[in-house]
């Protein structure tokens, strides 16, 4: 452990220190860096966006890291399109429809321009890019300056011209803006269609795509204008490599060599005045007038700086509730804290008005990319600083069972995204539930829908649900290779698939305890601790044949009871076997992460787990092998947790060390300075929740406490308009005063290592006293987190309804009916 407190001191000390002042009145934008990920795999999507917002306007390039369209590494610019997802892996998402300008065609015939992407592509001047909140802009290899702004579901580009640049006749070049009916990952199906008004230029049409981790196919319509219209010289159509002027209606197939045949519209200008062209895209999953009603509705003159300035506001209003001291602070560490808090907005999107899918009055999100990510930190996050958005995020997933039939797992382009693990939208309604969320919820159809996950089997669970329920209420585990008739998916990830079961079923008995449901609570609360089963107490684990020294791992099971095997470090850093460890059909028994990471994930029930290792310094051995050794990928979700779970343990300052050595050794604010994907902002909430001192035990009412990085944090509840703060005497920027020695809460000392959610809707102000040595703070009995079996009763950690001048649940429960079915 020394060696990671030595590391990071070195880290800080080697750095050039900016102070920066003291005030919580600072303009927040101004340490927002949305490209922080766009190198180095962290695949964000780093364009203009509102909170939520379905335009998504980038440059999108060829790089191999353009899952989010953009990426600062060099690669080439393809387009610039308005939908996009933000931090995934897998395939790139969306990005339809780009538009790429030209100044002029050679010879100044409109064949003397290139169409195709592969063709077109052309590079970016790297110092160029910029990006805040609501705005990108570049200047491309060709001189031309691209800048762009966006509304709800509407896109503004502006393409500068230089003002060289000449035909064969010395006339000023035409510059030729092209929209492609293509995508980022090239899906496009049969019969995508462009129509160009001859008079206008406005392009309507549509297009029929795949998402990028899921089943199915989604629609997509747009509406294009340009305000330079009076300067119009000509438009039509173009296929492959040749267009024409006479043509204004395009139907075109895929093709059949598996890449879609080049095909789509052009606009070609007389020289504007003032070498500018803007261009507006309205989109719409419903029809192409609903695009253009969008757009012209949105954004209806133009108006590039109002709407870039409408953007900012948006942007400014939800990033208001947090504020921390930026005394002493290295600047960096501001940067990289409020760039991951603009990232946990990015998605899920709102596209409520726009799901063609089902008729609802209730609001509808998507490019939930994936729950199994997302539940962890970042909408536990959002209930924080946006608990209206959550609320209609919880409504919509309700709303999706209720037409669909179950709750999703994975949910992109209005199509349903793969199962990585459980039914962990049951954590997320867990989440909400017990922190308080209930307006407009009908929670007796939120439980009825986390029930049937667990009740229920589907046919077709690689998409939805739980598969191997038969099993699993027969023999209480997941068995490898299971006799699974009642529905079908990949049938791999044996161990990951009961940790998390186990855990969706704690999910749900919290909501059944809160609705007074004891005889459901029970059930599911037994249930949970079914991962038992799957521990073997003599496994041993070996790395290069050398003996770690620990016995008990998980391990998989057959059906008729007896022991499988998977080594525990297949699937972590140090695994050199090359097994799959994804969805493949033939992928490990767990799932991104291995046996040595997945033996911590029993968030409910860490009292037994450490009984289970053998009590809490062997527990805390462990743990310190996990992080000493590469066993971990704080890159990826699994590994959020174990860096606070000493909390359980008795060893809250051991929390401490390891959120510090990771923060900023692997999460950095420059454009490589993530250690993986974004996934939709979950390593962006895993940043601001371990800076601000303040960890969820995602689905519990539980908060681990450990010092903050800044000598103050100040999060204003937008429900109760409450302010609570976390202070920190002694604070010490170089972080050698790292270990609570007291703490006070509310004027009352207090010595328990974890808060409720009624910490930050009572507004109670937190106050850590530090020091450089260990201290017994937090270390008794009485002071740990709850665990299942220690009896922490869940009733208890339900959110107080009388801090939010609330009346009792079943109050709010009906009335939450009773205005649902009146706006029904």
């Amino acid at each position: 452990m020394a060696g990671i407190y030595v590391f990071t001191l070195l880290l800080f000390c080697s750095r050039s220190f900016t102070f920066t002042a003291t005030s919580s009145a600072y303009d927040v934008f101004q340490y927002i860096d949305p490209l922080i990920g766009s190198a180095n795999g962290g695949n964000v999507f780093a364009g203009a966006s509102l909170p939520y917002g379905m335009a998504k306007a980038v440059a999108d390039t060829d790089s191999d890291s353009n899952q989010g369209g953009f990426a600062l590494d060099g690669s080439n610019i393809t387009g610039f399109s308005c939908m996009h997802d933000s931090g995934t892996g897998g395939l790139p998402s969306l990005g339809n429809f780009a538009l790429f300008p030209w100044k002029g065609c050679e010879d100044d015939d409109i064949n003397g321009c290139m169409y195709s992407k592969r063709n077109r592509k052309t590079g970016y001047v790297n110092s160029s890019v910029n990006a805040s909140p609501g705005y990108f802009s570049l200047t491309m290899n060709s001189n031309i300056d691209v800048d762009m702004t966006v509304a709800q579901h509407t896109s503004l580009f502006r393409f500068r011209f230089p003002t060289t640049g000449h035909n064969v006749t010395g006339q000023q070049s035409s510059p030729l803006i092209l929209l492609d009916l293509t995508d980022l990952s090239d899906s496009r199906q049969d019969n995508a269609t462009v129509t160009v008004d001859s008079s206008s230029g406005r392009m309507t049409g549509s297009g029929r795509f795949l998402p990028s981790f899921g089943s199915g196919s989604y629609s997509i319509y747009f509406c294009a204008d340009f305000e330079s219209s009076s300067r119009l010289r000509d438009s039509g159509i173009y296929v492959d490599s040749r267009a024409s002027s006479d043509v204004k209606n395009l139907k075109i197939s895929r093709s059949i060599n598996g890449y879609p045949l080049p095909g789509g519209a052009f606009v070609r200008f007389y020289p504007p005045p003032d070498n500018t062209i803007l261009a507006r895209i309205g989109i719409s999953f419903v029809n192409s007038a609903q695009a253009c009603a969008n757009a012209e509705s949105e954004i209806p003159t133009f108006n590039f700086e109002s709407t870039y300035s409408t953007a900012i506001n948006i942007w400014k209003e939800k990033l208001s509730p947090i504020r921390v001291s930026r005394e002493g602070v290295n600047s960096s560490l501001l940067t990289i804290l409020y760039s991951g808090v603009y990232r946990t907005m990015i998605s899920p999107q709102d596209y409520t008005g726009e799901n063609p899918l089902w008729a609802s009055a209730e609001p509808y999100f998507d490019s939930f990319y994936c729950i199994w990510d997302l539940f962890r930190s970042q909408l536990p996050f959002l209930t924080l600083v946006d608990p209206f958005s959550v609320t209609k995020m919880i409504r919509s997933l309700i709303d999706t069972q209720q037409h669909l039939g179950w709750l999703p797992e994975c949910r992109m382009s209005l199509c349903k995204g793969y199962t990585q693990g459980g039914s962990n939208a049951d954590n997320v309604l867990a989440d909400a539930f017990v922190k308080g969320l209930y307006e407009g919820i009908d929670w007796e159809v939120g439980y009825a829908a986390v029930q049937k996950d667990a009740e229920v089997e589907p046919y077709d669970w690689s998409n939805e649900g739980r598969g191997g329920l038969l099993s699993w209420k027969m023999l209480k585990y997941i068995p490898v290779q299971d006799f699974d008739y009642w529905g079908f998916g990949t049938m791999t990830r044996s161990i990951s698939r009961t940790l998390e079961y186990s855990y969706n079923d704690f999910a749900i008995s919290q909501i059944a305890r809160g609705l007074n449901k004891i005889g459901d609570a029970e059930k599911y609360e037994i249930s949970s601790g079914y991962w038992q089963n799957l521990f073997r107490k003599d496994q041993a684990s070996y790395i290069n044949g050398t003996n770690t020294g620990f016995a008990g791992f998980f391990q998989p099971r057959y059906l008729n009871q007896t022991w499988g095997y998977q080594d525990p470090i297949t699937c972590s850093p140090l695994d050199t076997s090359g097994r799959d460890c994804s969805l493949q059909n033939d992928g490990a028994e767990t799932f991104e992460s291995s046996i040595w990471e997945y033996q911590f994930f029993v968030p409910h029930d860490m009292a037994t787990l450490i009984t289970l290792m053998g009590g809490p310094s062997e527990f805390v051995r462990r743990l310190d092998y996990l992080h000493d050794h590469g066993l971990v990928d704080i890159g990826n979700e699994p590994s959020f947790l174990t860096v606070f779970q000493y909390h359980y343990a008795a060893r809250p300052a051991k929390s401490a060390q390891r959120a510090h050595y990771y923060i900023p050794s692997y999460f950095q604010s420059t454009p490589s300075g993530l250690p993986g994907n974004d996934d939709s902002g979950a390593m962006g909430s895993f940043v601001a929740m371990s800076m601000m001192g303040l960890f969820p035990n995602a689905g519990q009412n539980v908060y681990l406490i450990t010092p903050p990085f800044f000598a103050s944090v100040s999060i204003t509840s937008p429900i109760s308009n409450r302010t609570a703060t976390v202070r920190v005497e002694n604070f010490d920027p170089s972080y050698r005063d790292l270990y609570i020695q007291s703490a006070t809460l509310d004027g009352k000392l207090y010595t328990k290592n974890w808060v409720s959610h009624d910490f930050f809707v009572q507004g109670q102000e937190l106050i850590l006293v530090l020091g450089q040595n260990e201290s017994q703070w937090g270390t008794n009995k009485a002071d740990l987190p709850p665990s299942v079996s220690t009896k922490g009763d869940v009733s208890s950690l339900v959110t107080e309804r009388s801090s939010l001048g609330m009346s009792d649940i079943e109050t709010r429960v009906r009335k939450s009916s009773e205005e649902r079915a009146g706006v029904s």
